[in-house]
């Protein structure tokens, strides 16, 4: 997508390393405050009826949301996610995992308000369903998204569910798709529109994009080891890599003799397998 590569010139420095991290960390406090006074997370959720009368902090303070009440489960959940994300990251890159993440809450956000404004038009004023919308909104499905994008890019790669039994990732991405679109016909009009709009993200990156082969794994390795043949001097071309500051022998004189850099001497010197232990060391007065 050429957009996001110019964006990512502009603006990829203030991209969030480890964003991850943080996201998990959200979720911790906001399950030390419902352990601590659950009433108090009604004052955190994405509210658009709050919101626009002026409790602005709701549209940041809705990914406090514990994704679940269960500490073993919350656990097993941020280790999880944890290993998700931090690959991820290192698959595309910063910026990319950045703009995947905080594309799904934007469009969460969208969301709330888009639906907002139809019951408003639809009702002509504010309903009680309204004043409590904003408990359908959360980040479980901006976690689903994270899974879904680890098994897009990873689909052979086996994890051990319960801890026990091993799975590859595209069997459980084709099992949690099946219940996703089954919660979908379950649910209430909020929460349709949670799911929806918390999964958009996924559906533009791997649905709608041309540039899907440039941040696959397959082609990322094929690009390194590219990068990795060029930095390799031609055969013939009588560019060297190692000389030995001794012998002045390099690699073209023997394929096999190696050379290694001196830790004791004062600069970056190489030698060559016969004068590595044998020369004396060079020192700066």
């Amino acid at each position: 997508m050429n957009w996001l590569n110019k964006l990512e010139r502009k603006i990829g420095k203030f991209a969030i390393p480890n964003l991850i991290i943080y996201l998990i960390g959200a979720y911790c406090i906001g399950f030390a405050i419902s352990v601590v006074n659950a009433e108090f997370l009604g004052y955190l959720t994405l509210s658009p009826y709050h919101i626009l009368h002026g409790e602005i902090w709701r549209l940041v303070t809705w990914i406090f949301m514990p994704t679940d009440s269960n500490i073993f489960f919350l656990l097993i959940m941020a280790m999880f996610y944890y290993q998700l994300g931090t690959t991820l990251e290192r698959t595309w890159g910063t910026f990319r995992f950045n703009a995947y993440i905080f594309g799904g809450m934007i469009f969460t956000v969208i969301g709330a308000f888009l639906y907002y404004s139809i019951l408003y038009a639809v009702n002509g004023g504010v309903t009680r369903e309204m004043l409590y919308m904003g408990y359908y909104f959360s980040t479980n499905y901006i976690n689903m998204s994270i899974f879904l994008a680890f098994a897009t890019m990873y689909p052979n790669m086996e994890v051990l569910l319960y801890f026990i039994i091993p799975i590859k990732m595209k069997w459980m991405a084709y099992v949690y798709a099946i219940i996703t679109v089954y919660q979908l016909l379950l649910a209430e009009w909020a929460g349709r529109v949670s799911i929806i709009m918390s999964l958009m993200n996924f559906l533009i990156f791997f649905v709608s994009t041309r540039d899907f082969r440039r941040i696959s794994p397959k082609e990322i390795h094929r690009r390194q080891a590219f990068r990795a043949q060029v930095r390799e001097p031609r055969p013939g071309s009588g560019i060297t890599k190692h000389k030995c500051a001794i012998c002045g022998r390099t690699e073209l004189d023997d394929p096999n003799m190696e050379f290694r850099f001196c830790s004791k001497c004062d600069g970056n010197y190489e030698y060559c397998q016969d004068h590595l232990f044998t020369h004396n060391h060079v020192k700066r007065n």
